[in-house]
């Protein structure tokens, strides 16, 4: 209970000790007691993205420059669900996928209200977003905040298979720009490796859920959970135009192998097959335009019966803010995990 009664402003304060007008380009980390590298930015990990180059800025960092997709697709999942590397991406708490529509909740969102930081204290999103907003530019809040406020979960893509990378990243570049948030991958044979293009990506996939699947049963099981209906494209006589689908109803878009298309196992399993009418001579698109139009079109469809894409309520939308702000830089994790230290001795103090 002590945690509830410590006052947020004296914690915040040393982290803030300079108005925002007045604030540095790189804020005042050594206040921190943090290691700098030259330059006086802390060195990104192995895992951070080229989202620089998607948005320069001058609070851009320059040691973003490792592709976090080549770590993340090349090998295959070592567990149900890619836990294990997805967690090194996404920084808050998630929620268990038995604590979703089907257990009564209602939409599906992924996130707690909670980070764990260093000595497993948990720091709330209020908190995430107030420490770190002195270390962000103003220019690159806005352009955050705006991003998270087009956000919605009521629409994700699953690509199964796919083993042209440069097809991997469009597909991601697609999602990330028209507000599409989470982001299925299921793996593909393990001797076909994906290639980096970060080229393609421009740095999307920093900004994405993105989950890994063993098979596509697993993925299926996991999203019908979650209470999404599965839409999987395929050319046949049963397939439904996309004009004609509802796409108020979470769904999940499913695209397949670049050659063979969605697997068999992957078509039972699905809800409904539908698909682009085409009017020329070649009966298909390429595989990331056809995952880029069957997005823009369920997010116009939801405009057009909601009046907007993104459905998050405020405190998901605060939530969301405050992975996105996370995910900023790999030294914004390092003030947070610095906070935490801070709150537990004030708490050992206090009591």
């Amino acid at each position: 209970m002590a945690s509830r009664t410590l006052s947020f402003s004296s914690l915040a304060s040393s982290f803030a000790p300079f108005s925002p007008r007045s604030r540095p380009a790189h804020p005042p980390l050594r206040l921190l007691g943090l290691h700098l590298s030259s330059g006086h930015l802390l060195r990104a990990s192995t895992l951070s993205s080229a989202a620089a180059a998607a948005a320069p800025d001058a609070d851009a960092d320059p040691y973003e420059g490792v592709d976090t997709v080549e770590h993340l697709l090349a090998p295959k999942p070592t567990s149900p669900g890619g836990g294990g590397r997805m967690s090194r991406l996404m920084k808050l708490q998630r929620r268990a996928d038995a604590d979703g529509p089907a257990a009564g909740r209602g939409r599906w969102f992924p996130y707690l209200d909670a980070f764990r930081g260093a000595g497993g204290v948990e720091v709330t999103s209020q908190e995430v977003v107030e420490v770190l907003e002195p270390y962000i530019l103003e220019p690159r809040r806005d352009r955050i905040r705006h991003a998270v406020q087009s956000r919605s979960y009521s629409v994700c893509l699953v690509v199964e298979g796919l083993s042209d990378f440069g097809n991997v990243s469009a597909a991601f570049r697609s999602a990330d720009a028209l507000g599409v948030q989470s982001v299925h991958v299921i793996s593909c044979e393990a001797n076909k490796r994906y290639r980096d293009n970060r080229h393609v990506s421009m740095g999307a996939e920093k900004w994405l859920d993105i989950e890994l699947w063993n098979s596509a049963a697993e993925c299926f099981h996991a999203l019908k959970k979650r209470g999404y209906r599965i839409a999987s494209t395929c050319l046949g006589t049963d397939s439904v135009s996309v004009y004609d689908m509802d796409w108020s109803h979470p769904t999940a878009i499913v695209v397949g192998n670049e050659t063979m298309g969605i697997s068999d196992v992957a078509l039972k399993l699905s809800d409904l097959h539908c698909c682009v009418p085409m009017k020329g001579m070649v009966d298909s698109f390429n595989v990331s335009v056809a995952a880029g139009i069957l997005m823009h079109h369920a997010v116009c469809d939801r405009v057009s019966r909601l009046g907007q894409h993104s459905d998050l309520s405020p405190e998901e939308n605060r939530i969301l803010l405050a992975e996105f702000y996370l995910r900023h830089r790999e030294s914004t994790t390092t003030v947070i995990h610095e906070y935490a230290r801070r709150k537990a001795d004030n708490v050992v103090a206090k009591l």
